[in-house]
């Protein structure tokens, strides 16, 4: 056994010897993803960590690119991958399938397009579904790529995929109806995205260069998620979650935002208001 890795999956706080042992309905956190006998030779590994009920992220690590982790989430007949990252290893998939496999990936826009590919054909050619508005950024086209049009893609299972724009024109977000026990989750990956003060999200137009979002988009955003309930929103860095009242921490996160963009004292984006549907 090496010092960082382990030839089994580990539990922080279970040690497991076989995959197949994995349930998801029992007392388990993180697991760390296993490399086998030359494993001094890799530098990265993926880890799970669960961050909801029936959700779990799955990070790199030591961090990699930009450091976004994807989610899995589960529903009542399996999991969708939701976002990406570029590692994809036997291990990796072997621990995904002892947690029911993955029956769809959907990502939010083309920082995170990255292994897709791979990821897909590693659970037997699922589809990937992207937003036609980009197209364009794909640099490896498949035919598992699934592209759909306009505003809102129902998928199975309670799941909404919602085009907001802004980061990029067919950014989208995914909705859960049946998460957290019916009150609905919002998986957004970095728009809106959950700031350091988990109370509240923010908005980018470019992150590296610091460039903020027009406050119309901002606006749209708002208004195209109004009719969706949600009690938690996750961001797209491990345990960046909004952890209750999600919905209203949008809405009262926008105001700040067209507070300081727009130097003006009375934004309101409540139901009705004018503001809120321009």
């Amino acid at each position: 056994m090496c010092d960082l890795w382990n030839t089994n999956f580990l539990l922080l706080t279970t040690r497991l010897s076989t995959v197949p042992s994995v349930r998801t309905n029992g007392n388990l956190s993180v697991y760390k993803v296993s490399t086998g006998p030359h494993c001094r030779k890799r530098t990265h590994r993926n880890m799970l960590h669960q961050e909801g009920e029936g959700i779990w992220g799955i990070a790199t690590v030591p961090a990699f690119g930009i450091g976004q982790r994807a989610l899995l989430i589960g529903t009542k007949q399996g999991n969708i991958l939701w976002d990406c990252v570029s590692l994809i290893d036997s291990d990796t998939v072997a621990l995904i399938k002892a947690l029911g496999g993955i029956y769809a990936i959907a990502i939010s826009h083309p920082h995170y397009y990255t292994s897709m590919v791979e990821w897909s054909r590693a659970f037997d050619g699922v589809p990937i579904y992207l937003h036609e508005d980009d197209r364009g950024w794909v640099q490896r086209p498949d035919a598992n790529i699934t592209f759909w049009q306009g505003d809102i893609h129902s998928l199975e299972h309670g799941l909404t995929l919602i085009r907001v724009g802004g980061h990029f024109p067919g950014f989208q977000v995914l909705h859960s109806a049946e998460a957290e026990n019916g009150q609905g989750a919002l998986f957004t990956g970095d728009q809106p995205q959950v700031c350091p003060d988990k109370r509240y999200v923010s908005f980018m137009y470019s992150y590296p260069n610091f460039i903020p979002l027009k406050a119309a988009s901002v606006r749209r955003i708002v208004s195209t998620l109004e009719p969706f309930s949600f009690t938690k929103l996750y961001g797209a860095w491990p345990d960046f979650v909004v952890q209750g009242d999600a919905k209203e921490a949008l809405r009262r996160s926008a105001e700040r935002y067209l507070r300081a963009v727009e130097n003006s004292p009375s934004i309101d984006l409540r139901v009705g208001t004018i503001e809120s549907v321009r």
